[in-house]
């Protein structure tokens, strides 16, 4: 994720046209298909764009070397595919509709699989999982993200994320902010921006992730935390400001999103966020991470747990000093009311193809992958949650690297997307809201409507309205 120099955008029918030309190029990289050779696994997973950061390659090359040592005559392909996340989602949709090309085991983001089981890409894994007893270790929640809406699991997923505020302890004592910086309402985060701004003219305030360009960052780590934690959000479905659990409708025309939309348009119209053309970037993530955070040029950022995963040794990225350069904070409710915090929670998951030419070879790589030795290793790497209970319990996990436990703790007052078929749709007509009250194209109220509007088409008009 979990997961960005400036550049025009584009309209809407040249970027899918382009993703789609990307996502052509990537069929042939795949080969032959993974039906070539029985003995071979092929593994197709996402790389950094950041040619400096292997977290997952260096994982899956150890994995790599367990399993064909402890089963003889087996090999494995690592087939990576280097992309951001948007284009990631569209390659891989473009490899899983054919046997010649599906990978025998794909990385999948929790909010595109049901998508991908709705569409027939993904094969249930219930009888593999049920003959596994390291199944009984992983909590309910990440079970649930990887469950689709006929009952079954179509995923096992490999770890969680927490999404808070982190800030620069420099830049908040040049401000006379205080050190320990906790806020308490959404004008809390603004106000300091603008202090920030006032008396540390050289640095960006607040970063808040928006637009296509940045795509589920800016829906999930940008809107969505403010979205849910909006008076109307609430712990259970029926209350959820995006979903309706008791109609199963999605919410149009509500105050909650309005006001989501103006706190974006705050940012961007007082100047407190990066420039609009550093902001609409499809490399702002990796800025925010290899740059603006460890050079001091960013007070706030509205981010995931995730983050020193780009800053340990041999990262390319590393900065040891992170820990005490950067404070830590829980995102506030929009005006302080319960729970007083909000996170938002995702993740990935291992998924066979449907086209898969060896399925019960993948999930024999997958048991490997998920020890709770290797599964343990992964998190600490990757920064990220444990989904594994006997881990979660381990001390030496909790002690592995500094924000763990914060992070971990911001579990109890999370919230997960709707991950429904008509998510990847609905999420980006988030972007295309944001988008508009970024450049100022649109006023919160134009850039409402045409989400409504959006919203009715990616759900056939499975709406309903709450104001």
């Amino acid at each position: 994720m979990r997961p960005t120099a400036a550049r025009p955008t584009a309209p809407s029918s040249l970027l899918v046209a382009a993703a789609l030309t990307i996502a052509a190029g990537s069929l042939t990289a795949c080969g032959g298909g993974s039906g070539s050779d029985p003995d071979t696994v092929k593994i197709s997973f996402k790389q950094s764009t950041d040619n400096s950061v292997k977290v997952m390659d260096t994982y899956l090359a150890d994995v790599k070397k367990q399993f064909e040592k402890a089963n003889p005559g087996k090999k494995v392909e690592l087939v990576p595919i280097k992309a951001p996340d948007s284009e990631y989602y569209t390659k891989v949709q473009q490899m899983l509709r054919s046997p010649k090309t599906a990978p025998d085991l794909v990385y999948e983001d929790t909010f595109l699989i049901n998508s991908d089981i709705t569409s027939g890409y993904l094969k249930p894994l219930d009888a593999y999982l049920a003959k596994w007893p390291d199944w009984n270790q992983f909590i309910d929640t990440a079970k649930t993200a990887a469950k689709a809406e006929d009952g079954k699991t179509y995923g096992v997923p490999d770890g969680t994320d927490t999404r808070g505020l982190w800030f620069d302890k420099a830049i908040f004592k040049k401000a006379g902010l205080p050190k320990d910086w906790q806020p308490k309402t959404w004008e809390e985060v603004l106000s300091a921006a603008r202090t920030i701004k006032e008396k540390v003219p050289d640095a960006i305030p607040l970063n808040v992730y928006t637009g296509k360009p940045a795509g589920e960052a800016a829906t999930m780590q940008g809107f969505e935390m403010l979205l849910y934690g909006t008076s109307s959000a609430g712990a259970t479905a029926a209350s959820d400001p995006l979903y309706d659990g008791s109609s199963k409708k999605w919410i149009a025309g509500s105050q909650a999103f309005k006001d989501a939309l103006t706190f974006v348009e705050t940012v961007y119209k007082e100047k407190l966020g990066p420039d609009v053309s550093d902001a609409l970037d499809p490399n702002v993530a990796t800025r925010v991470r290899g740059e603006w955070l460890p050079q001091g040029k960013l007070g706030i950022n509205l981010d995931g747990s995730w983050l020193p995963q780009d800053w340990l040794p041999g990262s390319g990225h590393e900065w040891p000093e992170w820990s005490t350069k950067l404070g830590l904070a829980a995102m506030p409710t929009q005006n302080g009311q319960a729970p007083g915090r909000v996170s938002m929670s995702g993740g990935w998951t291992w998924a066979i193809p449907s086209k898969a030419a060896n399925p019960d070879l993948a999930f024999e790589f997958v048991k490997t992958m998920q020890t709770k030795a290797n599964a343990q290793k992964w998190y600490i790497a990757n920064s990220g949650i444990a989904v594994r209970k006997d881990v979660a319990a381990d001390p030496s996990y909790v002690d592995a690297q500094p924000g763990i436990k914060f992070f971990t703790d911001l579990v109890a007052s999370t919230h997960y997307r709707p991950a429904y078929p008509a998510y990847p749709k609905v999420s980006t007509a988030i972007q295309e809201a944001m988008e508009g009250v970024t450049t100022g194209d649109a006023s919160v109220e134009e850039a409402a409507s045409a989400y409504d509007e959006a919203l009715r088409s990616a759900t056939d008009d499975q709406v309903v309205e709450k104001r």
